[in-house]
């Protein structure tokens, strides 16, 4: 047939049993505010009957599960200024279609307004990321009033507070600066200023209320120049890292470790310094430039280093154990600050006060091992706030599946009948259907374009500018879109309806992410996957994972080889016959 002939579209790569995610075995903060007061609460996961259920502490936190048939949104009595938002940022997201919080929202808006880190883990399309926008745009806006009110004879050295937010990719840069955007304020202007440093956009000529960045554009913009990278690390408040399994693993993993161990050494300077002028706290601004990264003996950052100060002297352990207060150097009047001082310091640079917020934001999270995104977190951030959605690595109630096995003979017919399932004559519903590479998306896109289906095409060989005018023109005008992965992670479509897999996701997280394109926001959806009888068995695991309601990387994982898996327990089941007819198992047959 014409699509396998041009490329092996529905070839299934063999991936296997996944690691234990965060669902299994983390606490999960449930908390939910009324009034005006807050209340937070650590709650862990318990054992119940060989499942892991849910613990309440009290019917107010069950409040936020309470849903009956709505698995989206919040109970009717939760309001975004119940979650402790001001009545501002309040208006803005009425004003902006978002009525009433989701359960994730619910969850993690009062978490990230505790002040404390916050690592959200939560199914695609559950409003993680206006759940983390909608705080940190509150706290950077009464910090703004805060100062404008304040007495500049106190404070000849004002600093600027900020946030960054780090995305994996260009698109997901601008799709969050287009949120920032869209909460206004009575006057119609955008609540706070936020610019994206990414792609062609340089470095702004004055820092915004929000930066929006991917961390090589980032880092490439503040390492060269000390005064900028000073300034910029220490203006910093809020730091956000979206698709955080991502930014954690693979190329991103040395630049997120580097930047990270960066505004911590930023957060320990100030630590340092707020105690170093006769024992009391101190202008920070006016001594900046006399401690930097370039100084060996304060600087503790090692490229690609995740594990920071794994090794630490006895002396270093004994003085961990002791209070911050004890901790920290203080200089009496009439001393020198020098070398006892630095190196009092160096001893109990594990504690530190606190400056900066550092948010998580996931769709996926393995935690199984240090490598995995999850047990770096775990390792790097300890008294970090867990939250976990309803849903994480698990089919939603809102979404269908359909199954399809085909042939070299039906596969064509069977992805021009799915497509055609769906698009009315008015071509205004939205479909995407996804492939794994540059040219099976192309080949795909050829059998639909002959068989009179009009679609559009995405993949990483357009330009950036035209990927941006491509999505436009199908958030706006529906039909069909044909696409690589680049367009699973993040990439918001509202009012998707039907997502279709001409090739099988090679992974558990890209399968997770692209059928989370649809049935979001509490709406309702169809995936349609297409497969061939080689991967029946993968099918088969994926499918009793989902009846059963168990985490779907119990099917298979990015790492391991699914077939292995297949082959294991075919194995055990024949041990068992045999053992059953008192016979043995013939090891050489596998």
């Amino acid at each position: 047939m014409i699509l396998s002939r041009s490329v092996s579209v529905f070839h299934l790569c063999g991936v296997s049993s996944a690691p234990k995610l965060l669902s299994q075995r983390f606490k999960v903060s449930f908390a939910l505010a009324y009034g005006s007061s807050a209340s937070f609460r650590l709650i862990s996961l318990n054992r119940s009957g060989g499942k892991w259920v849910r613990g309440y502490t009290s019917t107010t936190e069950a409040e936020v599960e309470k849903k009956g048939n709505d698995t989206f949104f919040a109970d009717n009595s939760v309001s975004w200024k119940s979650l402790g938002l001001s009545d501002k940022i309040s208006v803005a997201l009425r004003d902006s279609g978002f009525d009433r919080p989701s359960l994730t929202q619910a969850v993690c808006i009062p978490s990230i307004l505790s002040g404390k880190d916050v690592i959200v883990a939560a199914e695609t399309g559950s409003g993680k990321t206006h759940g983390y926008l909608a705080p940190i745009i509150d706290q950077l806006t009464n910090t703004a009033l805060d100062s404008e009110h304040s007495n500049e004879e106190e404070r000849r050295f004002p600093l600027k507070n900020l946030s960054l937010i780090l995305c994996p990719n260009v698109m997901l840069c601008e799709q969050v600066v287009r949120m920032v955007n869209g909460l206004l304020d009575e006057d119609g202007n955008p609540l706070l200023r936020v610019e994206a440093v990414c792609g062609s956009q340089g470095w702004p000529d004055r820092l915004p209320d929000i930066v929006v960045s991917t961390p090589a554009a980032l880092l490439n913009n503040i390492e060269p120049k000390r005064n900028r990278r000073v300034e910029f690390l220490r203006s910093v408040k809020y730091v956000v890292f979206d698709e955080a399994d991502m930014l954690l693993c693979g190329s991103f993993q040395n630049q997120i470790i580097r930047l990270i161990n960066m505004l911590r050494f930023d957060e320990k300077q100030v630590s340092r310094l707020a105690t170093s002028n006769i024992g009391r706290p101190m202008e920070i601004d006016a001594i900046v430039p006399q401690f930097d990264l370039e100084n060996e003996d304060d600087a503790e950052i090692e490229d690609g280093s995740i594990y920071e100060d794994e090794e630490e002297d006895e002396e270093d352990e004994e003085v961990e154990d002791l209070d911050d207060t004890e901790q920290l150097p203080v200089v009496e009047a009439g001393t020198e600050t020098g070398l006892d001082t630095k190196k009092g310091w160096r001893r109990v640079r594990k504690i530190y006060s606190r400056s900066k917020q550092y948010i998580f934001i996931a769709a996926t999270l393995p935690v199984n091992g240090k490598k995995t995104a999850g047990g770096i977190l775990k390792h790097m951030f300890q008294d970090a706030v867990w939250v976990s959605g309803n849903f994480l690595h698990r089919n939603s109630p809102r979404l269908k599946q359909k199954w399809v096995e085909v042939t070299v003979d039906s596969q064509v017919d069977a992805l021009i009948e799915a497509v055609r399932s769906n698009n009315n004559s008015n071509n205004t519903e939205r479909t995407m259907v996804f492939a794994n590479t540059v040219e099976a998306v192309e080949a795909v896109a050829d059998i639909l374009e002959k068989a009179s289906i009009q679609c559009y095409r995405y993949h990483k060989n357009h330009k950036l500018e035209e990927r941006a005018n491509i999505l436009a023109d199908f958030r706006e005008t529906g039909g069909v879109f044909v696409c690589t992965d680049a367009a699973a992670r993040g990439v918001d479509v509202p009012n998707v309806s039907h997502v279709i897999q001409a090739d099988f996701a090679s992974s558990a997280v890209d399968f997770l992410h692209r059928i989370g394109r649809t049935a979001r926001a509490g709406q309702y959806g169809t995936v349609t996957s297409l497969y061939t009888e080689s991967n029946r068995d993968l099918v088969e695991a994926i499918r009793e994972a989902v009846k059963t309601g168990q985490p779907v990387e119990t099917a298979f994982s990015r790492k391991r080889g699914f077939r292995n898996k297949v082959k294991k327990r075919a194995f055990l089941k024949a041990g068992e016959a045999e053992e059953l007819h008192g016979g043995r198992i013939l090891r050489g047959s596998y």
